[in-house]
């Protein structure tokens, strides 16, 4: 397939979300050849495009954030409080092929952006609503962030920690983009549909079901009435074969190994530790549970007797099943990262490159878009209102209404 044929070219895309959880899964259609045209608040915009200024977060004149979630997308400014405003947005639902917002539903229902408002300006149109905590009940208008619904209303907060540590908190967007992926999947599923019945329909998705999906073994455990996961001392685990340890330069390894009882012998052999296999205590898998904390304690002072760039090698001789615990900063120069595309170029304002991170899907014979820098706020709003039909004349009169910025 040629780069200028994608499988999602002629798709148009109405972004009328903010932060990541609705625009991402925009942002995937983008880069299957969706025209995403984002519509933003003309006072602010997307607060996303700020977000990276917040204390805590690296320091930066990028908008490192936005620039992942807003690539490719082009930017119009409507205020949609303004009937002129509505009115814009009215005539690109009727060319859309897909609606997306998170919006509140009291926002939703002010400004006349509802399913079946929309739904009867356009009968071809799929309407993806994301939400915080779903469409019913007490808190369907509580404010969600993925740090809230997703991470912490999960259970997932509570249970992914060290023993006797605080929870801790969620990094930028860690729920929002697999919540992201859902909403992704539910509007394909829908465009899908609509090639079999050539009619629209709405969609949904929110953060703290994808959150329960994410923590779905142990959520089903308490279903099922068994015991609270508690989390212990690291070295106090039961299972010394899925357990974290550092090494003598003060880096991570997480052994996972499933199979202990096919790979105890290859595990060994990394470590050095033959003489373990004589231990009776360490004869029979039993034992080796039996005795999971003393097993535990010998493999810690191994790890610490050898580097981390030592154990890659050492483990991965033995086809021993680890994971480093990678520092962010070493992500970018990550060659298997760079072979497989995770980490790609994308085509920077002034014409040169930056580098980004790559949706998580490929498909055999497509291509996607080289992503696009993110636009500026508004940047192609006189574009999109020309292709809709306005002429200059029309384009001043909205500027006077206040519908779009000056």
């Amino acid at each position: 397939m040629s780069d200028e044929a994608r499988i999602l070219d002629g798709i148009k895309v109405l972004d009328v979300g903010t932060f990541v959880f609705g625009p991402a899964a925009t942002t995937v259609m983008s880069d299957f050849g969706a025209d995403v045209i984002k519509v933003e608040n003309p006072a602010s915009g997307d607060p996303y495009r700020y977000f990276h200024t917040l204390p805590l977060l690296p320091e930066s004149e990028e908008d490192y954030c936005f620039a992942v979630d807003g690539r490719n997308k082009r930017s119009i400014c409507l205020d949609l409080s303004k009937a002129e405003g509505r009115d814009v947005l009215y005539a690109l639902v009727r060319e859309a092929d897909v609606f997306e917002t998170n919006y509140h539903p009291s926002v939703i229902e002010k400004l006349g952006l509802g399913w079946p408002k929309l739904g009867s300006l356009n009968e071809r149109l799929i309407y993806a609503q994301a939400s915080g905590y779903g469409e019913a009940g007490a808190e369907v208008e509580k404010p969600g962030y993925d740090a809230t619904a997703w991470w912490a209303r999960s259970g997932l907060m509570d249970l992914v920690r060290q023993y006797g540590s605080e929870p801790a908190l969620s990094m930028p967007a860690m729920g929002d983009r697999p919540s992201a992926m859902t909403l992704f999947g539910a509007i394909m599923l829908a465009l899908y549909r609509r090639e079999t019945t050539g009619r629209g329909l709405r969609v949904s998705t929110s953060l703290m079901a994808n959150g329960a999906w994410a923590n779905a073994c142990l959520i089903q455990a308490a279903l099922f009435g068994a015991e609270p996961f508690e989390p212990v001392p690291r070295l106090e685990t039961p299972n010394p074969f899925a357990n974290i340890y550092p090494t003598r330069d003060d880096r991570w390894i997480f052994l996972a190994v499933l199979l202990p009882e096919r790979d105890w012998n290859g595990l060994l052999a990394a470590l050095d530790r033959r003489d373990l296999g004589d231990d009776p205590r360490f004869e029979t898998l039993d034992g080796r549970y039996a005795h999971a904390q003393e097993l535990a304690r010998e493999f810690e002072a191994a790890f610490r007797s050898r580097d981390l760039s030592d154990w890659r090698q050492r483990l991965d001789r033995e086809d021993v099943t680890f994971g480093i615990v990678a520092r962010t900063e070493e992500v970018p120069e990550d060659d298997q990262m760079l072979a497989n595309d995770v980490l790609i170029d994308g085509v920077d304002r002034d014409g040169g490159t930056f580098r980004t991170i790559n949706s998580p899907i490929w498909i055999e014979g497509e291509t996607k878009v080289q992503p696009r820098r993110a636009p500026a706020l508004g940047e192609h709003t006189d574009e999109v209102l020309a292709e809709l039909g306005y002429d200059e004349a029309a384009i001043d009169e909205l500027r006077s209404s206040g519908a779009i910025p000056e």
